[in-house]
């Protein structure tokens, strides 16, 4: 069974960066779209962004557009949510997950992954 193992949240003050890590253990990780989302206190959980099982295609929220870069690297089965110029409404649970669907664009509903890890809590003050 696929295991996704979140890491690097905290508590940081507006304005810092924060690099969030997911690492899978499924043997076939590259082969899959994979995609961050996030959840804060009474909201729905909502679309971050995703990448292309090559790392070569991404996409983002308009609201992280241009503050937050996802990567990959397929020989450590790990994908990186690089998030900087943090506001306090980044503040949420951050999940990675794994997608069967083929383009990291069209993989912005949550109904489109199968595997999600545990999460990882981002707090940003003011």
């Amino acid at each position: 069974q696929v295991q996704l193992v979140e890491s690097g949240g905290g508590l940081v003050q507006a304005g810092a960066s924060l690099r969030l890590l997911c690492v899978d253990s499924g043997r076939t990780f590259s082969n899959y779209v994979m995609g961050w989302f996030r959840q804060a206190p009474g909201k729905e959980r909502e679309f971050v962004a995703a990448i292309g099982w090559s790392g070569g295609s991404t996409a983002y929220a308009d609201s992280v557009k241009d503050r937050f870069t996802i990567s990959r690297d397929n020989a450590k089965n790990t994908v990186y949510l690089q998030m900087n110029s943090l506001k306090p409404e980044d503040t949420a649970i951050y999940y990675c997950a794994r997608s069967t669907w083929r383009q990291a664009n069209s993989a912005r509903f949550p109904s489109a992954y199968i595997s999600w890890g545990q999460g990882t809590q981002v707090t940003v003050s003011s």
